[in-house]
């Protein structure tokens, strides 16, 4: 795997491949997410700078990450861990986090490399998903066939 600058365009725009990439293909609606969140703005990242990047992430894809079936790579959490250290100030953390979810919730559902993604970098930079997301996370409703919960305890 090619070693970037940390905190640079180019750690982060590898960031967002990884996002981009952890479900194991391009989702057309994960790749509309960049523009559609200013993605590629809030992370100062330029449009060619990210397109290098991807090329060059595939190219290593291919030679270092694990590929069980023929036209699909598994990234494991050591790579993962691996890219993600690369971004080292918390600010830029957080940004990229808050990118990482963007991205991977465009297509409505969240996969286990994806999920692999978010909870390594919650983990690796001790970030929770409220300080980086706009999304208003609500308490759970009972199911209305649900019996009713009275005093903490089920009737």
């Amino acid at each position: 795997m090619r070693h970037y600058t940390t905190d640079s365009a180019e750690a982060m725009s590898r960031v967002v491949a990884l996002a981009l990439l952890a479900d194991g293909a391009l989702d057309h609606r994960e790749v509309e997410s960049l523009s559609r969140h200013g993605i590629f703005d809030r992370l100062q990242i330029a449009p060619a700078t990210f397109d290098r990047v991807i090329h060059e992430f595939c190219d290593d894809l291919l030679q270092c990450a694990r590929a069980p079936n023929v036209g699909q790579i598994e990234l494991d959490r050591e790579l993962v861990d691996h890219l993600l250290d690369d971004i080292r100030s918390p600010q830029l953390q957080q940004q990229a986090l808050g990118a990482i979810v963007d991205i991977v919730n465009a297509d409505g559902c969240l996969n286990g490399g994806e999920a692999i993604v978010i909870s390594e970098a919650m983990s690796l930079w001790g970030l929770e998903l409220q300080r980086v997301t706009h999304t208003l996370v609500r308490p759970a409703q009972p199911s209305s066939s649900a019996p009713p919960i009275v005093q903490g305890w089920l009737a």
